[in-house]
């Protein structure tokens, strides 16, 4: 078995490599030039021995910057995992566009041009932008309203794939991914780590005092161990081709229940919804709002305006292609503390 992936150092891929490396065959990772020490680095943590093997490119040049003579030599690769990419509701639309659908465009071309087994593209849940009511994994150009250049080239880019790809895909559409589940560990302030600063000023407050908050509708959160599992798996099952797979918790969850899971670290008063949503967006109108006090908090405007789905997210295909195999995303009670540590000690300053 062979591998080809892009991205393998950003936060999904750095979990993903080692679930392939517990298969057998060689792993080749796009590298920037300049970075190869890093990956080395890396590959070492893996305990990859010599397996990864670097392939110098650059994810913003025609065919990634790949050397042709290497696509020629390593043509038939079996499997090849997009997932270079950026997740960031808050990045600016040319660099979402230069990086998610430029991007993903030359990966389609180095796909079609290896003639790769199967092209494994990492989406998001986002591509599904405000659609209302329940978003199959089937679905996918619904007309739905994309609020963001982030919602707007997750999209796209998923069209890219489905569109020019001249070789078998399979789509995955992650939740908001957030730390490992055992460890806790995050590469970057994102999803609800944006108001834990928030909920660590709560923590001051006379804890049998209530807060009483709008609604903020239901949200999906992931941690990524689950993400790189049921990737590497529903890769590796045979018949699957041509199929996208929501990484959800199959229940979604209220976004005011989530902070209190992790509240409850931060020694917050339990939050308690009882105003109507609106109010958060009247709150938004408020001049100084959005562009003074919510910075001081280290929370974007972005992630107030998109904390809620709008949608619910069927997993039919990804809960029936891991059945029996025990990847599953845990009750986020399980784990939020773990997530509460690793901030505090890596992320909170």
């Amino acid at each position: 078995m062979s591998y080809f992936v892009t991205g393998a150092t950003g936060f999904i891929g750095r979990f993903l490599v080692p679930e392939l490396l517990k298969r057998d065959g060689d792993i080749h990772v796009l590298v920037r030039s300049g970075s190869e020490d890093k990956l080395a680095a890396r590959a070492e943590q893996w305990g990859a021995g010599d397996r990864i093997k670097p392939v110098t490119g650059d994810l913003g040049k025609p065919m990634l910057g790949i050397d042709p003579q290497w696509i020629e030599d390593n043509h038939g690769i079996d499997h090849m995992f997009h997932l270079a990419a950026i997740y960031d509701l808050t990045a600016s639309e040319e660099r979402n566009e230069t990086l998610n659908n430029g991007g993903t465009r030359q990966a389609v071309a180095v796909a079609n041009a290896l003639g790769v087994g199967v092209l494994h593209h990492t989406s998001s849940v986002a591509a599904a932008g405000l659609y209302e009511g329940t978003f199959t994994e089937d679905m996918f150009d619904e007309g739905q309203t994309l609020p963001s250049p982030y919602h707007r080239t997750k999209f796209e880019s998923e069209k890219i794939v489905r569109d020019e790809a001249q070789v078998p895909w399979r789509v995955y559409r992650p939740a908001i991914v957030v730390g490992h589940s055992r460890t806790g560990e995050m590469d970057k302030i994102d999803g609800p780590y944006y108001f834990f600063t928030l909920l660590r000023l709560a923590g001051k407050a006379p804890t049998g005092l209530p807060l009483f908050v709008p609604g903020l509708g239901d949200t999906n959160v992931v941690p990524v161990d689950f993400v790189a599992q049921a990737m590497d798996h529903i890769a590796h099952v045979p018949g699957l081709d041509g199929k996208a797979f929501h990484l959800t918790s199959v229940e979604p969850l209220n976004s005011v229940e989530l902070m209190n899971a992790f509240g409850k670290y931060a020694h917050a008063p339990r939050l308690t919804e009882v105003l109507p949503k609106q109010v958060m967006h009247w709150t938004m109108r408020i001049p100084g709002v959005a562009t003074q006090v919510l910075p001081r908090l280290g929370i974007p405007a972005e992630a107030i305006e998109h904390t809620e789905f709008t949608c619910r997210f069927d997993s039919t295909n990804t809960v029936a292609a891991l059945v029996g195999t025990g990847i599953e995303v845990p009750p986020i009670g399980d784990y939020a503390g773990v997530l509460w540590k690793y901030w505090e000690r890596n992320l909170a300053d």
